[in-house]
């Protein structure tokens, strides 16, 4: 691997780029959900737990010879619990600048003081996009209420990664503690992307059981992306393989869900697939370094 320089990854030397890494905790002991939630997360995805701080996820990428786009999820108007510092997760992976690609995270319920964390995060911090979770964040993407903070991250020239379909996070607790998963059907991105066309949209994990209306809105839509994290690929939906191969081949990038679910993994699994040997680079980091402004 190139050392770290001020410029970012060597995209020659990377053989991918995992577009969904979760910042879970950080150096202070600190964790992005509460313990709970980390269980149920953990029994969903039937892995061991792991919080790997931002340097360790460095190194496990780095390792890889991959680039991570790392973020957390500021969910603390919906669920009380204290989010990670955005700052501290961008300075974190600004020394880290060979392997790792800091998104940050605005709750939209903070209204014109999220807007403005947008901007200040962008200009002062470095980092290059954001991250949403409807389900846990609860709320509508396409409630105008919201259309401020898109209309900031456009102008910024930044993308926004949304949550959808099924989450691991409340699965299987009375309730789903309180999470509603129709906040995240892709359709109600569809708004947003015709409203926001300078807005580069990347709608996290298959979309189950709202695949079909995540394909169509891919294909309709230039400025939206799919990213492929959080289920192992034995496991998609036989029409996202099929999307895959032809119509959206441009638009689906690779995302683990590390570290809940573990690249080598994921990757193993994705070998087993019938993806078309012409493709499986565009999936695994051409489309991605398109998708993130990398090029």
């Amino acid at each position: 691997m190139t050392p770290p320089t001020a410029h970012g990854p060597d995209l020659d030397a990377l053989v991918a780029i995992d577009v969904h890494v979760h910042v879970e905790a950080d150096d202070h002991g600190h964790f992005a959900l509460d313990d709970e939630l980390r269980a149920a997360a953990t029994q969903y995805f039937k892995g061991d737990p792991y919080h790997p701080t931002v340097p360790q996820i460095a190194a496990d990428y780095r390792a890889l010879r991959m680039a991570a786009v790392v973020f957390t999820v500021d969910a603390e108007a919906a669920t009380g619990q204290r989010a990670l510092s955005n700052e501290e997760i961008a300075e974190a992976a600004a020394e880290h600048p060979d392997v790792l690609i800091p998104f940050g995270s605005v709750d939209p319920a903070r209204g014109t003081a999220g807007v403005r964390t947008a901007r200040r995060l962008v200009e002062s911090h470095g980092v290059r996009g954001f991250k949403f979770h409807p389900s846990l964040q609860g709320f509508r993407p396409d409630d105008r209420r919201h259309y401020p903070l898109y209309a900031e991250l456009e102008s910024l020239g930044v993308p926004a990664l949304f949550h959808t379909g099924q989450t691991g996070i409340g699965s299987g607790l009375p309730g789903g503690r309180g999470i509603k998963l129709r906040y995240s059907d892709p359709m109600l991105l569809d708004d947003v992307a015709a409203d926001f066309p300078g807005l580069t949209i990347i709608m996290a994990h298959p979309s189950v059981p709202w695949q079909d209306a995540a394909i169509a809105v891919a294909q309709h839509k230039a400025n939206v992306y799919i990213d492929l994290s959080g289920w192992s690929p034995k496991y998609f939906p036989p029409q996202l393989v099929r999307a895959t191969n032809t119509l959206l081949k441009t638009k689906v990038l690779f995302g683990s869900d590390y570290p809940l679910l573990r690249p080598e993994r994921w990757i193993r699994d994705f070998e087993q697939l019938e993806i078309r040997d012409d493709v499986r680079p565009l999936v695994m980091k051409a489309n991605a370094v398109r998708a993130l402004g990398l090029g």
